[in-house]
């Protein structure tokens, strides 16, 4: 690799008539900046050969294709995720390396500013997958999901502190079992968009709880579509909902709620074409989308929106693989 040279500049401190030596950085050899502050990672899934561990990742705040970022411990399908400014972790699932499809409990964490393979943290209390996940800072809860080996719907909650290595404990549980959900979260609230109920009929509503307390959720509103399979992300003032599988066919909708109101969910504009079990994460600014199932067929896609403006979305690029169900995490969504 060539040498790249330091720049040493003068920056002004807090004083004019002083100054203070810094060191600005160049551009790295592919001629973009090493900038990691608004990392996005989407891991997991299911290929057209089967499903993955791949995990890759992308600057928000840019557009372009995925970058390879590592492996996760198990190759799993509808898994799911949330992160810390630090930490994106990676969790539940299934997976067919025994010849039928097993439900995970297992849990992996990354640095978010590094790539490289991810590492155990723990297990869920349960096997399960279809989960919905959010956090803040400190917490991550995981609620809902279904138990493939019972048939069973789950309105289950459990969290993990993300700057430790742990198994999950109980947080509460939701309104109703369901699964197919999406979550999201300001710094102190976190939602938990409706999925489907065991017998496959659709729901609405979305459910809120206080992140930092443990508890049973509590009725926000009602989304303008029902349905499960679909992503959501937020900043720190708005969570958006998108796409997923209401009954009669699929959806590209975008809808969105404030966070810190409760109430039902207002038109926010459409996806680029109905898209269904992708991965979905955010800055502060921009909302992402990436893989699933758009125009029914599995999808390298990554597309985006503004999340403070109402708008439909934007081409952003590819992930390195196509696929659907794959988990999403960032270092800098509202939850942060």
């Amino acid at each position: 690799m060539p040498y790249l040279p330091q720049i040493r500049i003068l920056v002004p401190s807090a004083q004019v008539s002083s100054y203070t030596t810094g060191v600005l950085s160049l551009p790295s050899a592919k001629g973009v900046f090493n900038d990691t502050s608004n990392r996005a990672l989407f891991g997991g899934g299911t290929s057209s050969g089967g499903f993955v561990n791949v995990i890759d990742y992308i600057n928000i705040s840019s557009t372009g294709n995925a970058i390879d970022f590592g492996d996760l411990t198990v190759i799993r399908d509808q898994r799911n995720g949330f992160s810390s400014s630090t930490r994106g972790i990676f969790f539940g699932g299934y997976n067919n390396t025994n010849g039928g499809l097993d439900d995970e409990n297992v849990i992996d964490y990354v640095t978010i500013a590094t790539a490289g393979n991810a590492i155990d943290f723990g297990d869920m209390a349960t096997a399960q997958y279809h989960t919905a996940g959010l956090s803040n800072e400190t917490r991550g809860v995981t609620g809902g999901g279904y138990r493939h080996a019972i048939g069973s719907t789950r309105d289950e909650m459990e969290y993990i502190t993300i700057a430790t290595t742990g198994n999950t404990t109980s947080f509460g549980t939701l309104t109703a079992a369901r699964y197919g959900g999406a979550g999201s979260a300001s710094s102190t609230r976190g939602l938990l968009n409706m999925g489907a109920s065991s017998g496959g009929s659709t729901q609405s509503n979305i459910d809120y709880i206080t992140i930092a307390t443990t508890g049973n959720a509590t009725n926000f509103g009602n989304r303008t579509v029902a349905g499960p399979y679909h992503m959501a992300s937020s900043s720190s003032t708005r969570s958006l909902c998108y796409g997923g599988a209401p009954e009669g066919g699929n959806s590209n909708v975008i809808d969105y709620v404030t966070i810190a109101t409760t109430g039902n969910a207002t038109s926010f504009g459409t996806l680029t074409a109905i898209r269904t079990s992708g991965g979905a994460t955010a800055s502060t600014l921009r909302g992402v989308v990436a893989g699933g199932n758009k125009s029914n067929a599995r999808t390298a896609n990554i597309e985006y929106v503004t999340i403070a403006t109402l708008g439909n979305g934007t081409n952003f690029g590819d992930l390195t693989v196509a696929r659907n169900d794959d988990g999403a995490c960032s270092n800098s969504h509202g939850g942060l």
